[in-house]
Parts: C-alpha cells; structure tokens; sequence
C-alpha cells in the first residue's frame, strides 16, 4: 500500500512540474520575442539612427615634436592660485607643488596630478620674467622656473623678478606674457603688452568694462599678437563633436538654452584665506588699487579685498566674468552664437554677509531674435513656418553660490535635446547626451516605429579612457564637470590648461590666431558687460554693433 502511495505522489509530482513548465511555454517563448524585438530595435536604432549623426573621429593627438621649434621665452604677470596653473601648462611648477602631488600619488594611485604634469608635452619655452604685487608669489614664481622636476628637464633659462610690469615688457628678451592679474588690470597690461610686442596669454573675464573691451580689442587689432583668451574648455574636444551634431541640424530649431552654476562652499564664493605673510611691507596696496575706481587705505579692509577681489565690483564683475563666461564661451564654442541683441539681469546678495557687493545669486538672459540655431538653410523647410522654424532663441543663465544641487547644462531642439558636461560612468568628464523630444518632427516615424524611445538618450559622447580620476573634492568636482580640469588625448589625461597654453605658444610660432582669440574674446567681453551693465542699471541693455556701444 505505501508503495503504491510512493508512486502516486511521484507520479502526481511530476504531472505537477510538467503542468507548471508547460504553463510557463508561452511566457518564456513571450520573453524570447520581445528580446529578438529588442535586439532587431538596437540593431536599427545603430544602422538607422546612428547613421544620422557623424562618423566618430579620433580626438587630435598631443604628441608633437617642438624640439627643433623657435624656443620661446615667457613672463608671468600675477602668480596667484591661477597664474600658478597656467604656468605648470608651459611646464614649471614649484618644488613644493611637485613634491607634496608626488606624496599624494603615492599615497593614493587615483591621485593623477603629478603623473598629468610629468607626461605632459615639453613645450620648449623657459620662464624668464615674474612680476606680482605680493612678494610670497613672487618668489614662488622664481622658484617654479629653478625646479628641474618638469616635462622638460632642467630649465634653460630661470626668471628675474620685476617689480613693474612695465619692466618685465621692456625686456626685449620676452616674446609673450601670461596675465593672471584680477580683472581691473587685465586691460591696462594687455594693451601695454600689444604696444610692446609681445604676445599675450590674459585669464578671463577679458575686462572689467564694456570700454576696455573695445580699447583691448583696437590694440590687439592693431598690433597683430597672437593672443588667446584663457578659457581651456576651447581644448574639450567633445564640445567640437557637439558643434558637429548641432551643426547637422539633428536637434532641429533650438529656440533655449539653460546655462547654470551652483556651489556651496567658501571658496566657491570667493571666500578665499588671507595669507599669514600678508602686510603692508609685502603687498604693493597702493599699485594693486590704481585702476580701481574706489580707493581705500591699507588695513584688514584692504586685505580682504586683495585676497577676495572677486566679490567686489571696484576690481571684477562676480559670476559674470568668472563663471558664466566659462559657460558662455562653452556655448559660443558649440553653436557661434556672438553677442546677443538684448541681455538683462537681475540677482542679489542673498546668502553671504561680509561686505561684497556682487551677488551670490545671479540670472542672466540673453536674447537673439534674428537667429537662425540649429537649423542650416537646406534643412529649414523641413518645419512648416506655421509649425516652427523659425529664427529667435534665448539663453538663460541661472547661478547660485549656496546650493550644490546640480542642474547641468542643456541645448533645447525642436527634435532633440543635447545635455551637456557631468561624469560619465568611468569617472570621466565633458561628455554630453543627446535625447529625442517626443514630439519631433525629424525622429517622428522612428518614435512611432520605437525604433527610439524619447525617454533615453539616442547619442552618449563620453571621451576618453575607462580609468578612475581621482576628483573627490566638491572644488575639483565642480571644476571637472565643466571640463575645466582636464581632458583624454588618446586614452592619455591631459590638463586643458596645458592644452590651451601650447594652442597659444603654437600660434606665436606659426603666425596664426588660437581658438579663443581676439574676435571670440571680444565677443565674451561685450556679452558679460551687458549683462553686469543690465544688473547695476536695473535695465535691459541693447548691442548696437555699428556704434559699437551698450544702450
């Protein structure tokens, strides 16, 4: 009787699994289905969609032979945090900087810094002349051009410190000067520069006004030097694949653009230290102020401001000519915008109290009626007139120094939308990602198709190599997502600053421009003037571009 029992449940048991597997055929043969659908999708969506966007190319290579080239021989005007980086790009770098990344590479594998400068190209110049008005600089300065630990070895020549800049340009020897002053003295040096002969290398913003925009431009026009803007995000060489892709029309009509800045930190907002070694002996107060149009007496006022010129108007213009000129620049880079017709503003001082009178909260828009974004001439009578199509776009910049809540970048089309910047999922930056917009006219058939699906991107661009950076500070983190750090030149990291250094170098030697020359600085220059004009006026200000004046 058990035995027969024994069976019965057997035999019960496998009718059971027979039942349940049979009852799951049609599922599963669902399931193959729809992944032999999926894969016939991500086959077409390769052979169909990608075929509409441009042929991948290989990012220019870095490696160039300037052995044999005209050695060139720089001066630095400004050596502070900034005027210290352009430098380590021509190739110096002080003992104590090499040192203390060559600890942190030992310490931690991902801290790349130190392995970045050494494999960097020689860029066969030497660093003959310093001037800085605060005398720790200075001779910080003099001691990036002893340093042996560099790309190129033993330094040809070292520098000779100079009080006056006007010194420095006097020295016949000098063939171009890095200026990485505030901005109150960029136009004054720059045009001294020009008259002197010698090529030029200025941070941005360009100028602190609408008038030394002009008057640097005559100069600069006039003389013929070869002169680059400092923004190295023109080295980023996804943002010339994104102006490709723009320029294709694969985004269709774009009518808005979404620039934004956040950070939260005090040295996001210009809160930076004062130095220990900071007096009335080892600062030049008295120069430093001239071109200011206040003038206050040397005390603890005073240093607050030499250290945080940034958040006064007297010696720069705040977000607008330090970070959204980064933004801007990015966009005029893709898209060739120019200066807008109309430019308005408005902002405050809404988070930090300590006597700056630029704001922590800033919004600009910029409006181009006339023009025709993201559509060429033999693809506009794709978009009935009554439909779209037609000319005008408006770029709206949003700032805030109290939130770190990242909100990105974005190109609107009619048929797509591109998002720019951010970390890619190797930990690399100045990628984008283009996304069809469900109501396209462009991508319509293949939205209705599903060969697309308007909820994930149709194009990532990712450049560079898989390894891991390590970037952990939020500093660094803002700065990288930018692609204001460094890019990959053939799966190698290189410093944008170092990139964009050489790109001007380069063109001293060979008698050309380099990519933000005088015409894309003037077009910076004149655009953040409207928009620092518009908030100080509490106006909207126009371009006239045949008077060339704001009104």
């Amino acid at each position: 009787m058990s035995n027969n029992l024994n069976k019965k449940y057997a035999t019960d048991n496998v009718r059971r699994e027979l039942l349940k597997g049979l009852a799951t055929i049609p599922i599963l043969g669902m399931f193959i289905l729809n992944v032999l659908q999926k894969w016939r999708r991500d086959k077409l969506k390769k052979s169909n969609i990608m075929a509409d966007f441009i042929q991948e190319k290989e990012a220019p290579s870095v490696i160039s032979n300037l052995s044999n080239s005209q050695h060139l021989k720089l001066g630095i005007i400004g050596y502070g945090g900034r005027g210290a980086h352009l430098v380590r790009g021509a190739g110096f770098a002080t003992k104590g900087w090499t040192d203390a990344t060559h600890q942190n590479f030992k310490k931690n594998k991902l801290d790349k810094a130190f392995n970045t400068f050494m494999s960097q190209e020689d860029l066969n110049c030497s660093l003959v002349g310093v001037c800085d008005l605060f005398n720790v600089n200075a001779d910080l300065a003099i001691n990036a051009s002893l340093n042996e630990t560099r790309p190129g070895g033993r330094p040809k020549q070292t520098a000779t410190r100079y009080r006056d800049y006007r010194e420095l340009l006097a020295n016949k020897e000098i063939d171009g000067v890095i200026i990485a002053t505030p901005d109150h003295w960029h136009s004054r040096i720059t045009i001294d520069a020009a008259k002197a002969g010698k090529h030029v290398y200025v941070e941005k913003g360009l100028t602190r006004t609408f008038q030394e925009t002009l008057d640097v431009y005559d100069a600069v026009k006039k003389t013929g030097i070869a002169f680059q803007l400092g923004h190295q995000n023109r080295q980023v060489e996804a943002n010339d694949k994104a102006k490709q892709i723009i320029d294709q029309g694969l985004l269709g009509p774009i009518n808005l653009v979404e620039l934004t800045t956040n950070r939260n930190s005090t040295w996001g907002a210009w809160v930076w230290s004062i130095h220990p070694d900071a007096n009335r002996k080892t600062i030049d107060w008295d120069t430093f102020q001239k071109p200011s149009p206040n003038k206050i007496p040397f005390g603890e006022e005073a240093l607050k401001r030499y250290f945080r010129w940034r958040c006064w108007y007297d010696y720069g213009t705040g977000l607008s000519g330090d970070l959204f000129s980064h933004d801007y620049d990015q966009l005029n880079q893709i898209m060739n915008i120019g200066i807008p017709k109309y430019a308005s503003a408005s902002g405050g001082n809404y988070f930090y109290r300590d006597g700056r009178d630029v704001p922590d909260v800033w919004h600009a828009t910029l409006e181009y009626p006339d023009t025709f974004a993201g559509t060429s001439s033999s693809n506009r009578n794709r978009y009935p007139a009554e439909t779209g199509g037609g000319p005008g776009m408006t770029v709206l910049y949003s700032a805030t120094l109290s939130s770190n809540s990242s909100r990105g970048n974005r190109i609107m089309g009619h048929d797509a939308t591109m998002m720019l910047g951010g970390m890619s999922n190797y930990g690399n930056v100045g990628g984008f990602s283009v996304t069809a917009d469900r109501e396209s006219t462009l991508y319509r058939d293949r939205l209705n198709n599903g060969v697309i699906n308007s909820k994930y991107p149709i194009y990532n661009y990712s450049p560079g190599s898989k390894q891991i950076d390590g970037v952990t500070s939020a500093t660094s983190q803002y700065f990288a997502n930018k692609g204001l750090l460094y890019t990959y030149r053939d799966g190698k990291r290189v410093d944008t600053t170092h990139l964009h250094v050489k790109d001007w170098l380069d063109s001293i030697r060979n008698g050309s421009q380099p990519k933000c020359n005088i015409e894309v600085a003037f077009q910076e220059g004149v655009t953040c003037a409207m928009a620092t004009e518009s908030y100080l006026k509490g106006k909207k200000i126009e371009w006239d571009p045949i008077n060339r004046r704001l009104v």
